[in-house]
Parts: structure tokens; sequence; C-alpha cells
């Protein structure tokens, strides 16, 4: 019997079969890993040619206050206005080196009439857990503002928040409890403002440069969808040499197995040349 004849029984095609799909797994697998590899390409690219580029409008920046271009992420803005003290919320769950917090927004009423959401920090958890201790004021009057344009995040089906707080900054319920003319596009990330308070919360780090380990992660889901079909082959050939020991009789040779270390008849030589010195 030869291997293709194995291979074309009922039981080695289910065999196959099962192969096949577990090959086509681990190369979608293999094609989200790709994907996200792109996608981190494509947010490091954002950071290097926004994060430090000179402050523009934010009429330059989001041409349509109600859309955000992903292309435009960490792009700073320079506006002015007057803060909206008294609409202060805080983002609860915003943890920052393993530490637990929130994080402070505060409406920025422009020049024009509208309302930008401008994040101005994070302030760890106080000794009652469920706000901050204190919560540095944002400066009152006219101020000057450079931040960098973030996207609104999503909500969070079935997580709520106290009065003052908020699960997410999503931009279109913080614009319908405002209730003004909200920009809904994108919120700024402070980075600069003038004047400046004497104390502050604590200032967004500069995020990573780092697109992690998905190109290794893609080589592996390939590796192990081609190992499926190795293990294939070499299953099919064990039967074949099984199958062909009973046709002839004879015992099935076990694997060659290669000695780590010396024969018994090369450790005796040794003896003996050793003893012959």
């Amino acid at each position: 019997m030869s291997i293709l004849q194995i291979a074309l029984t009922k039981r080695w095609l289910g065999y196959f079969a099962v192969t096949v799909v577990f090959a086509v797994i681990c190369s979608l697998l293999g094609v989200w890993q790709w994907n996200r590899r792109e996608e981190a390409v494509a947010a490091i690219e954002r950071i290097e040619n926004n994060y430090d580029a000179a402050p523009v409008s934010l009429d330059e920046a989001l041409p349509d206050r109600d859309s955000f271009r992903p292309d435009d992420e960490w792009q700073p803005v320079a506006v002015s206005g007057e803060y909206l003290l008294d609409e202060q919320l805080l983002v609860r769950a915003r943890p920052r080196s393993g530490q637990p917090g929130f994080e402070v927004i505060v409406p920025l009423r422009l020049d024009d009439g509208g309302l930008v959401i401008v994040n101005r920090g994070w302030l760890p958890v106080g000794s009652a857990q469920d706000s901050p201790d204190v919560v540095p004021a944002a400066p009152s009057g006219r101020v000057d503002v450079v931040g960098r344009i973030r996207p609104s995040e999503p909500t969070i089906p079935g997580r709520g928040a106290p009065d003052g707080q908020i699960a997410t900054i999503h931009l279109p319920t913080i614009a319908d409890n405002l209730g003004d003319d909200v920009v809904e596009g994108a919120y700024l990330q402070l980075a600069d403002e003038s004047p400046s308070p004497a104390t502050t919360p604590l200032a967004a780090a500069r995020p990573e440069i780092n697109e992690g380990p998905h190109l290794s992660y893609t080589f592996q889901w390939y590796v192990f969808a081609l190992l499926g079909f190795i293990g294939f082959g070499w299953a099919i050939r064990q039967e074949l040499r099984v199958l062909r020991a009973a046709e002839t009789g004879e015992p099935v040779p076990p694997p060659k197995r290669r000695r780590a270390g010396p024969t018994d008849d090369e450790e005796e030589d040794a003896l003996l040349d050793a003893a012959a010195r």
C-alpha cells in the first residue's frame, strides 16, 4: 500500500480535513495579527508626524467640527476662550503606571461661542477612593490653550458614574448634557495653557513608540499552519511503516535515536589509552 492509497481512505481524509481547518484558522489569525501590526505602525507614524508639529487653528485641524480624521490625531491646536469651571467633569478608571486615578476635563468656551472639551490631565485617587483628594482649578477668565487632538471615546455598556463624573470621554453624550454647540469630532489633550495656574493635574505622558509583538505573532501563526501539514505527513508515514511491517511479518523498527554522549566502546577505548600512557 502506498502513501496515496492511505491518504485517500475515509479516516485519513477526515484527518486531512481537520488539518486544513487548523491551517486556515492559523492563517486567519496570522492575517489578523498582521492587520494589528499595520494599525500600530500607522499610529506610530501619526505620533511621529504630528506630536511635535507646530500648533494650527481648530478650523484647520477640524474643518468639520463634528467629524474626526484619524491622520490628524496628536496634531497640536491653539485655541482661546474661557473655561466653564462649573461644568468640570472627572473621568473614572484612568490608571497610570499601575496607579488608579481620574482625568479632569473642562469645556472651553471659544471666541466664536462653540465649546471644545479639554482634558487637563490626571489625578490619583484620594483617601475616599471615589474621587481625588484635591482637584486643581482651571484658570478663570480668558485663557490661551494648546492641546493635541484626540478622538471621542466609545461608550461602555453597563458602566455608569456618579454626578460630576463620567465613564468615558464620549463627546456626543457630553454634548447632550451641556446642550451647547460642542465640538464632537475630537477633544484636546492639554499641552500648555496661559496663564498657567500654580497647581495642575499631571500632564499626559508622551505616547510610546512601540508596534508590539504582532509581527512575530504573525510568523508564528503561519509556522503553526505549516507544522499542521508536517505533522499530518509524519503521521501518515508512520502508518505506512506499520502496515508494511504487518504485511511482511517483520516488527516495526524503532525510530533511530542519536546518543548524546560517547558509546560504551568509545569510553572503554579512552580508558585503555589513558592507562597505556
